[in-house]
């Protein structure tokens, strides 16, 4: 289920970066605004997802309002900052499936899954989210 959170961008063209008050240590940078963004999200999937193998609780996303009221983020809204919502799919629970499938391309699924240093959910995982458009 997609939902927002608060980002904040600062700098100048040419050296952005981009930080989630509600995600801490979540950061990134880009040239552009557009990249800054995009990076931005990346950073966050990626950040998230490891929170969540981590057994991590998932951030709550505050409004815009309530970040702009906590002191901590101040310097964010007395400057010429950009402040943006970006979308974000939270991950879910692991669950355990049961599948079918041919014996020799299980094989070459492990052999694939070890030569990249992961297991065969990981590589499962990230094929049907490559395929499915999923970061």
């Amino acid at each position: 289920m997609a939902k927002s959170i608060v980002a904040l961008i600062h700098g100048e063209a040419g050296n952005y970066g981009i930080s989630f008050p509600d995600v801490p240590g979540c950061i990134s940078a880009g040239d552009t605004l557009d990249e800054t963004i995009a990076n931005g999200a990346e950073a966050l999937a990626f950040h998230l997802e490891g929170m969540a193998e981590d057994g991590e609780a998932m951030p709550i996303p505050r409004t815009l309002d309530a970040i702009r009221a906590d002191p901590e983020f101040a310097f964010e809204f007395s400057e010429p900052h950009i402040v943006t919502l970006l979308p974000y799919d939270p991950p879910g629970r692991t669950v355990r499936i049961n599948i079918t499938m041919d014996e020799h391309l299980v094989e070459a699924i492990d052999r694939a899954a070890k030569g990249q240093g992961g297991t065969r959910s990981g590589f499962l995982a990230a094929l049907a989210r490559e395929r499915l458009g999923h970061r």
